[in-house]
């Protein structure tokens, strides 16, 4: 049986709900000479690229002043044995800066579990000791497993239907699907 789609957040809605996650990040983080972003593959980077994008418009600054980075958590699961059969698809973890001294706002489309967080806390741990680590999410929804709350989140969904997010950039259109 196919699953039924709901979007609830368009192309504008979604426009709208990264830049006012970026608002809220820059409120808590005016002083940007140590601020990082870090786009946990896949979905992650692409909002970690635009939310950089902004932040560095509100702060004055140039982008390339905002250290960036991706992470990729694969290897790092705590279920990859029960991911399926086949070798693990291995992405890009590029953190091309020393994280010493760094407030990373670490970046994901979607928080559920808690689980991949705890997974890019340990790859980002292989890196060094950041001055902070303050999880921004597009999506928030119910069901945690551990002990993992977003420092930033646009939107609440309270739901317990799996969450799509869409983004030009991979997926041709933006926008957030229930699937239901």
């Amino acid at each position: 049986m196919e699953k039924k789609r709901e979007i609830i957040l368009n192309a504008g809605q979604m426009e709208s709900a990264i830049a006012k996650l970026a608002e809220d990040i820059y409120a808590k983080n005016s002083s940007v000479a140590n601020l990082a972003f870090i786009g946990i593959q896949t979905r992650g980077v692409n909002l970690a690229t635009r939310l950089r994008a902004i932040v560095a418009k509100l702060a004055n600054v140039k982008e390339a002043s905002l250290s960036y980075g991706t992470l990729d958590i694969t290897l790092y699961r705590d279920d990859i044995s029960e991911a399926g059969a086949g070798i693990p698809i291995i992405k890009d973890t590029d953190i091309p800066f020393d994280i010493k001294g760094k407030n990373i706002i670490l970046v994901d489309d979607v928080l559920y579990t808690g689980r991949t967080i705890r997974a890019a806390l340990n790859v980002l741990s292989d890196f060094g000791r950041a001055q902070t680590v303050q999880l921004a999410v597009l999506i928030d929804r119910p069901g945690r497993e551990l002990p993992i709350e977003a420092n930033f989140a646009a939107f609440k969904h309270n739901a317990n239907e799996a969450i799509q997010v869409e983004f030009k950039e991979l997926d041709g259109q933006d926008q957030v699907i229930v699937l239901k």
